[in-house]
């Protein structure tokens, strides 16, 4: 399968409370870099597997109609294929695109320090096979990676993951913040998510908001999974995550992930390696079951799989894959080599997941990402009956 890189793609479980109130809402723990709501989207948002690009089976995209019907915001649209890309951009130079109707967040260029932009998200793409039906695959960017997951009296368990994504309105302006709501639904329309996207000045924002219709509670697990470009591993430190408690898990695989066909080679340091067997059980766990199960290589020791972080400067050098249970709601990546940092920040999850391919790949190349994920792995959110839940990750640009 041949590999292209397109400047068109540039251009479980936490359990919460049930709440006896109609809706839930979780006070946001990011202040510094609020999501800016726009009057013309709806005033009550609150809070996967996704299949490729070239193969969702989905209605017609209408560009011209969307064009027509969502113009005016700083927002274009543009077919693609079978695909809509969607670009938002502000007058400072800020640049965001989207594809419908995966959700695939593509690109996210910002002005830097130096007066230029820089690309901040990595994402490949593959000319397909024939078992792919041929086209486009695109992965890493931004997506969701969720399940939702519940008892029903009369269906029994249930269990849904938004694939299809559907464009429900945009906001804003170019002088000021652009926000572009999708929302996905599933059979009987009971389990909505609406996925919220806002770019500002210094900042993109990915906002879910789970809303649950039914008449009893609701399990969501997965994770908001963003692959952050750098120019290698090796000099690449996530900075702030001192004391922080982790546990070492297989790294978190769907359609749309970006993983080395070596990183399942044994390494050196056991707590950062998994064998084949470990890797074979990831690929029917993370992302295709539930995420506990079969995800822990039972050969290592239990010290060898859950540590704490004993420096502020943690170097990704090398191959790692962790889900921190107790770091802090905002911490950086620095990048040495672009001589640039992003900011995340996080809301609504309790859970980190910090995945780096290591720096044993070709510099500037396919594997020169460190994937950052806001997550409920380990623990699952509950969601109340007729209430709803909001998390949000944060890519905030402080190289202006």
């Amino acid at each position: 399968m041949a590999m292209v890189h397109s400047s068109i793609i540039s251009s479980i479980f936490i359990h919460l409370q049930p709440s006896t109130n109609s809706i839930t809402k979780i006070d946001s723990y990011f202040p510094n870099f609020p999501i800016k709501s726009h009057s013309n989207l709806n005033a009550h948002r609150r809070n996967f597997r996704l299949p490729r690009v070239a193969s969702i089976p989905h209605p017609p995209i209408n560009v011209d109609y969307l064009e027509t019907e969502f113009s005016g915001h700083g927002a274009s649209f543009t077919s693609l294929g079978e695909s809509c890309v969607v670009r938002m951009s502000l007058d400072n130079g800020s640049v965001a695109t989207l594809m419908l109707p995966s959700g695939l967040i593509t690109s996210y260029k910002a002005p830097m320090w130096h007066g230029g932009l820089l690309e901040l998200l990595h994402t490949s793409v593959s000319e397909g096979d024939d078992d792919d039906g041929g086209g486009a695959v695109i992965r890493g960017g931004v997506s969701l990676a969720f399940r939702c997951e519940g008892d029903d009296e009369e269906n029994g368990e249930i269990s849904w993951s938004p694939n299809i994504w559907s464009l429900r309105n945009v906001g804003g302006s170019p002088q000021e913040s652009i926000q572009v709501e999708l929302i996905g639904s599933n059979s009987d329309h009971k389990i909505q998510i609406k996925h919220i996207v806002t770019l500002q000045h210094d900042a993109l924002s990915s906002e879910i908001v789970i809303i649950n219709l039914r008449s009893s509670s609701l399990r969501l697990m997965g994770s908001i999974i963003g692959h952050l470009a750098v120019s290698t591993p090796e000099a690449t430190y996530a900075v702030g995550l001192e004391s922080s408690n982790y546990f070492v898990k297989p790294p978190i695989f769907s359609n749309f992930s970006i993983i080395p066909p070596d990183f399942s080679k044994n390494d050196s340091d056991s707590r950062n390696s998994w064998g084949p067997t470990a890797f074979k059980q990831l690929l029917s766990g993370w992302g295709a079951g539930n995420p506990s199960d079969g995800c822990e290589n039972k050969g290592q020791k239990d010290e060898e799989m859950e540590g704490e972080e004993d420096g502020n400067y943690k170097h990704l050098t090398d191959k790692l894959s962790l889900i921190y249970t107790s770091a802090p709601r905002s911490f950086t990546i620095m990048d040495r080599g672009k001589r640039n940092s992003v900011v995340l920040g996080r809301e609504g999850f309790n859970e980190l997941y910090l995945f780096s391919p290591g720096s044993s790949h070709k510099a500037y190349g396919k594997y020169s990402y460190i994937c950052i994920g806001q997550a409920a792995l380990l623990k699952p959110v509950t969601i109340a009956p007729k209430s709803e839940w909001r998390g949000v990750q944060h890519l905030h640009n402080p190289n202006l």
